[in-house]
């Protein structure tokens, strides 16, 4: 039975991460030090101190999901997954994890990714909902079939469970079809942004040109990125699909279900939360072991 380590993405922090295993592993301490002078301000005074309030904003929020999961990850002892993805911001964690990015570079990366999505949410306006109890092709389709803008599935994250991304208008129209196709909910997100659609095309530049100048290395398992859901080893390939990441579909059911086709029984969530756990155990059933690592 082969073993996936899969990595939390945004939405996950909590008041207090990481600070147990801060003051526990010198490891753990080392790193957060080092990232508190790479990134030029005391996130971890915000991890273990601050609100919930303190952690939503988006140049904490990023970094502070991205670490926790990175040093949990760094001071597993034994780590040795057979394979890893994460889910949106999680992927970075995923490949600093299996060292396919330093990570100090990776950390920065985040940062930028943060700062750029915040940048493009205040000048290109857009919005999320959440779609329970459709088919997958139903909200294909439907989405395809709005006239009052750009709108797409954004999130693939369970079977039932998608999240669609766009244009307000558009995304409200969208909302509306769902309802009258028989949607269990078309919940509205409390998102000032359109993550993962065409909107976040100036984020996306502003990130491929820090992408570009990151080095990649060949990481020690197979990662299943979100733009293809399939695994790589490559770095030129891991390096194509993250420069698409911020403007395509996170593809969580496929991922998970390509893993499980090759071999994957037995998942790690490593990362503050417990949401991937409960999206893998509705995408692959009760054979599956499921773990989470959150301390």
């Amino acid at each position: 039975m082969k073993k996936a380590y899969v990595f939390p993405g945004q939405g996950s922090q909590f008041p207090g991460m990481a600070k147990k295993i801060y003051e526990t592993d010198p490891r753990a301490k080392e790193l957060l030090d080092r990232a508190n002078e790479i990134l030029g301000f005391p996130i971890t005074d915000i991890m273990f101190e601050g609100t919930a309030e303190d952690l939503k904003a988006t140049k904490v929020t990023q970094p502070a999901v991205f670490l926790h999961s990175v040093v949990l990850a760094k001071c597993l002892e034994g780590f040795a997954p057979d394979m890893v993805a994460g889910h949106s911001l999680g992927e970075f964690s995923a490949l600093a994890a299996a060292g396919a990015m330093e990570f100090e570079d990776a950390l920065r990366l985040v940062s930028v990714r943060a700062q750029a999505m915040q940048k493009c949410c205040e000048s290109v306006p857009g919005t999320m909902a959440a779609i329970i109890g459709l088919p997958t092709e139903t909200v294909e389709q439907l989405c395809g079939e709005c006239t009052s803008g750009t709108v797409i599935p954004a999130n693939y994250n369970s079977e039932g469970q998608i999240v669609i991304s766009g244009e307000k208008a558009a995304v409200e129209e969208a909302c509306e079809k769902m309802k009258a196709a028989g949607a269990k909910r078309a919940l509205p997100l409390p998102v000032s942004g359109a993550f993962h659609s065409p909107l976040m095309e100036p984020a996306r530049v502003e990130l491929a040109a820090a992408i570009e100048a990151t080095p990649f290395k060949t990481p020690v398992c197979p990662v299943y990125q979100n733009v293809t859901a399939r695994p790589t080893t490559d770095p030129a390939e891991i390096k194509a699909n993250l420069l698409k990441q911020l403007t395509s579909p996170v593809r969580w059911t496929q991922t998970v279900l390509n893993m499980i086709h090759d071999g994957a029984g037995y998942f790690m969530e490593i990362g503050p939360g417990n949401v991937l756990q409960g999206l893998v155990r509705r995408t692959g059933g009760a054979e599956l072991t499921i773990e989470g690592l959150s301390e």
